[in-house]
């Protein structure tokens, strides 16, 4: 059970910094730049990364952060992040997505 709630962990970390970055990950897919094996190796290379607790942090201000109508919530205002952070181990993936999006 520990591994599955991990997974969905992870899963949910990846595409949050998918929405921080602009991306929305099913778009994606139905555009063909994203297939789903993509996004479960990604879930999975995130789910080896070092700094979880870092990254839910980083995402956890993005979100309580006032949107540009002036509410904060759950919700990510697009592209609050330019660049994934450093430590991402997903950062070249998502960096690939977001120049096909421009």
């Amino acid at each position: 059970m520990r591994a599955q709630s991990t997974l969905k962990t992870h899963a949910a970390l990846f595409d949050h910094m998918s929405q921080a970055l602009g991306l929305d990950l099913q778009e994606e897919a139905i555009a063909g730049r994203l297939a789903f094996d993509e996004i479960s190796e990604a879930v999975l290379r995130c789910r080896r990364c070092a700094h979880p607790v870092r990254c839910s942090a980083r995402l956890a201000l993005l979100r309580g952060r006032p949107k540009s109508n002036g509410l904060a919530g759950d919700v990510l205002a697009p592209a609050d992040l330019a660049t994934a952070p450093d430590y991402c181990r997903n950062r070249d993936l998502l960096g690939y997505l977001k120049e096909a999006v421009v």
